[in-house]
């Protein structure tokens, strides 16, 4: 005999005040100096416009390479005893060392940079996914974090990647993982680029880099505690409820 399902009890007034949070949160995600810096990113489209084909191929290689690298290191990363604990600001740290590292010599050390500067955005993707009680050893969870580089942003149209939910999916393996890394890589190469574009100036672009690289460990950071959050919520509350209260809270602040 199958077993049914539990059914989950409906949203309280308390947990809809929560998902409004929560689609607060996702509005305010970008913050001023992503905003400054997608502009730049825009103004300085020019100079990428004139990279090379191999360079640009060079971007979006090194940017999957990095996907595939943190999938399967960032999580023996965290579990390793001889690395010291990466505190509550660690991940910013290591990100805005790695920038300027990266945007010292201008576009080549970009380009080099760019896989450890993904791997840190992860492994600070996945620290927020264990604040909401998810196991990162779990390959569903490590998936969930690799959607949050493909998210854009949560009130997106729900394209299979934005919005899906733990609960309503088949847990995906190997070739699954690396299917999802082959079509979120162009994405984040593309995101990417106008980091890139503001790190060609060498020297300058050391501490461009540096400043570039807190800005977006901290907009991947914030959408993944919206992700988790609204996922922890519909571990507890009927899915298409959670959806339809942090769609309406989001369509309600455009009022």
């Amino acid at each position: 005999m199958t077993q049914s399902a539990p059914v989950l009890p409906p949203l309280t007034p308390a947990t809809e005040a929560e998902i409004a949070a929560l689609s607060r949160r996702a509005r305010q995600a970008g913050g001023p100096l992503m905003k400054v810096i997608s502009f730049a990113g825009s103004r300085a489209e020019g100079l990428m416009a004139h990279i090379p084909d191999a360079m640009r191929t060079r971007i979006e290689d090194a940017t999957a390479f990095g996907l595939r690298r943190c999938y399967s290191a960032a999580n023996m990363a965290r579990s390793s005893t001889r690395l010291p604990a990466s505190g509550k600001h660690g991940h910013r740290i290591a990100a805005v060392l790695s920038g300027g590292a990266g945007g010292l010599g201008g576009l080549p050390s970009a380009v080099v940079e760019l896989p450890a500067t993904v791997s840190i955005f992860f492994a600070a993707i996945q620290k927020v996914a264990v604040e909401y009680g998810f196991d990162p050893n779990d390959e569903a969870v490590r998936l969930e974090c690799l959607r949050v580089f493909g998210s854009g942003t949560p009130f997106e149209e729900d394209d299979g990647v934005n919005t899906a939910f733990l609960a309503s999916r088949l847990a995906m393996t190997g070739i699954g993982a690396q299917g999802m890394i082959a079509t979120i890589a162009p994405r984040l190469a593309a995101v990417l680029s106008q980091k890139l574009a503001a790190q060609t100036v060498p020297v300058l672009g050391a501490v461009t880099g540096a400043t570039v690289n807190l800005a977006f460990i901290t907009y991947y950071q914030e959408l993944a505690h919206v992700r988790f959050g609204l996922l922890k919520l519909a571990k507890a509350h009927p899915e298409g409820e959670v959806m339809q209260a942090f769609r309406a809270a989001g369509a309600k602040a455009l009022r």
